[in-house]
């Protein structure tokens, strides 16, 4: 536990953004990020925070590559996806990433809808937005806390769990993430998925999808097939193609216990009865 403590000395500072709290360099660069621009042919996935971004991510790449799951592994997720309002020196800017990519491209953002750069609609870009029920979004969001360094330490779970609710975490708060997405999803070229039933692969959410990416429904079968994983099975593949020197300034090893997860669930359980 003082490891952790110490660790906490070196993580990012943060600050807000119309409200929302934000890790500085994000704020730092705001104007650039809120100017960005789109191109009409982008996709972008957003989701809140630990709402299956990556598994999200890795579909719709196997989707958009026949299937091909090599094709899949050519670069990590960050390259393949740039996060347009993320910095982290190790990586670079998600911004000159996607800026430096050739069309057409797949990015990334955590954004609630009000933030996000407005060339994103004036392009009527595809976005596809993965929404994931409170109970499991709060545990594994704190956990990603205290393991990476360019987001603020936690504390403890009784004093995070405060902060969730009042949306005093980075990128605010979940309930009005994922209603502002929902308000926007008719409006808009959004497709609306829920993290639940991806799990369960609905044939529905396959179809909306393969509609969405403009692909066979054969493709889709195969695409989430291949990636029926947990995310972190395919961050663990990812590491294990040679990228995991990536991570290793970035992420608090041995933060999180095995065990901690089911715990840390079960006691949110009983303190709250929050539902989608």
């Amino acid at each position: 536990m003082e490891a952790l403590k110490s660790e906490s000395m070196s993580r990012v500072a943060v600050d807000y953004v119309e409200g929302i709290l934000q890790p500085k360099p994000t704020c730092d660069t705001w104007d650039q990020i809120w100017s960005f621009q789109a191109r009409p042919d982008d996709l972008l996935i957003s989701t809140y925070p630990k709402a299956g971004t990556t598994w999200t991510q890795e579909i719709v790449d196997l989707i958009q590559n026949g299937g091909d799951v090599n094709q899949s592994q050519r670069a990590p997720t960050h390259e393949r996806f740039p996060f347009i309002e993320w910095i982290i020196p190790s990586l670079g800017s998600g911004l000159e990433q996607a800026n430096a990519m050739a069309s057409p491209r797949m990015l990334k953002t955590h954004l609630p809808f009000h933030l996000l750069p407005p060339s994103f609609l004036e392009e009527n870009c595809k976005m596809i937005y993965v929404a994931r029920n409170p109970k499991d979004n709060m545990v594994s969001y704190y956990h990603f806390h205290r393991m990476n360094r360019n987001l603020p330490a936690p504390g403890t779970w009784e004093e995070y769990f405060e902060s969730f609710l009042a949306g005093k975490v980075c990128w605010g708060s979940w309930y009005d993430h994922v209603k502002g997405w929902w308000q926007a999803k008719d409006q808009h070229r959004i497709l609306y998925l829920f993290y639940e039933d991806m799990k369960e692969v609905h044939q529905r959410q396959k179809q909306a999808t393969g509609h969405c990416c403009q692909v066979p429904e054969a493709t889709v079968t195969s695409a989430f097939s291949v990636s029926s994983v947990p995310p972190l099975g395919a961050f663990i593949r990812w590491a294990g193609a040679g990228h995991l020197d990536l991570t290793l300034d970035i992420l608090l090893h041995g933060a999180c216990p095995t065990h901690s997860r089911s715990l840390c669930f079960e006691h949110l359980t009983n303190m709250t009865q929050l539902t989608c």
